[in-house]
């Protein structure tokens, strides 16, 4: 007689997040056919159906419902006693599942990587990138070590560890190169272009110029920073990036990257990790070793009140 194993719960838990036996499947580094075997096969051995076949989609039975959220506590137990058996071990080894947001993934992650390889060099890195409220929920249910966002998450399960700021610089067409930094009443009357929702830094961007609820005001919306530069480039509007990522984005457009006049938007990135994981204490060691090794590989951008064309910046 099968009898159930942890691979059942994964394939499992995998299907009861994606809602698509295709996404699960590729998650799962399996074929679709291994997966819909391993599915069936658990339902089998419990007596009953956890799912119900559509021919565009799935839902979850009510048992399948109340079994993925059992079988993600259990599989969250069983990395927590691999962490466990690694925390004995001494530095911090082995797998580390590594989230980072899209506004910090291009211009810090290589840096990161980098510097984590050089002073753990037994870390097998696992990076994923999404944004703020997967890559939370991922660390609350186990799936993710640890993930590079913006401070705070103000999650209680969640320890932060701050590693850096950064300022928010204003990009508009190049012909306003000669223009001044404009103030926040100025600014809140120019069409501005954000990411779409779900970013935290389209969150904060509408928080600083303190926009009103809805589309006011937005005449665009993007899923990444480069996107919306070029649309800057192109004459639609300005917009607003991270300090770290305007060494990158102003040589591709005919924009120009200004600082606006104080108070300076910016934000705060740092670590978040699970309380609970027995990890824990290496994590903290981690994010110490990053305040260290990252002031030299975040590039700065323009000087105070400087205007930068497409141009290489200088540093």
């Amino acid at each position: 007689m099968t009898h159930l194993t942890i691979k059942h719960l994964r394939y499992y838990d995998a299907l009861a997040r994606h809602r698509h036996f295709g996404r699960a499947a590729e998650a799962s580094a399996i074929s679709q056919p291994a997966l819909s075997l391993q599915i069936k096969e658990l339902e089998g051995i419990l007596g009953a159906p956890l799912v119900e076949r559509g021919p565009r989609q799935i839902r979850l039975t009510a048992l399948g419902e109340e079994f993925a959220l059992r079988a993600r506590e259990v599989l969250r137990a069983v990395d927590d006693l691999a962490s466990l058996a690694r925390a004995s071990t001494g530095p911090l080894q082995g797998r580390l599942r590594i989230g980072i947001i899209p506004t910090i993934a291009p211009y810090l992650l290589p840096q990161i990587i980098g510097r984590l390889a050089d002073r753990f060099g037994s870390l097998d890195l696992r990076p994923r990138e999404a944004v703020t409220s997967r890559l939370v929920r991922d660390l609350v249910e186990g799936r993710l070590d640890l993930a590079v966002v913006a401070l705070p998450v103000s999650e209680p399960a969640l320890a932060e560890h701050p590693l850096f700021e950064e300022e928010f610089l204003l990009v508009r067409p190049l012909s306003q190169a000669s223009h001044p930094a404009p103030g926040l009443d100025a600014l809140r009357a120019m069409p501005l272009l954000l990411l779409e929702e779900g970013h935290c830094f389209r969150d904060q961007a509408i928080a600083f110029c303190k926009l009103p609820p809805g589309p006011s005001g937005e005449i665009m919306e993007g899923s990444s920073l480069s996107t919306l530069v070029q649309m800057v480039g192109a004459g639609i509007g300005v917009t607003l990036i991270p300090e770290m990522a305007a060494p990158v984005e102003a040589r591709s457009a005919p924009v120009v990257v200004q600082r606006l006049p104080a108070p300076r938007p910016g934000r705060t990135v740092g670590l978040v990790w699970r309380r609970t994981n027995p990890l824990s204490d290496q994590m903290a060691d981690l994010a110490r070793s990053l305040v260290d090794l990252l002031p030299g590989a975040v590039q700065q951008g323009p000087a105070p009140n400087a205007a930068l064309s497409h141009a290489p910046l200088d540093h």
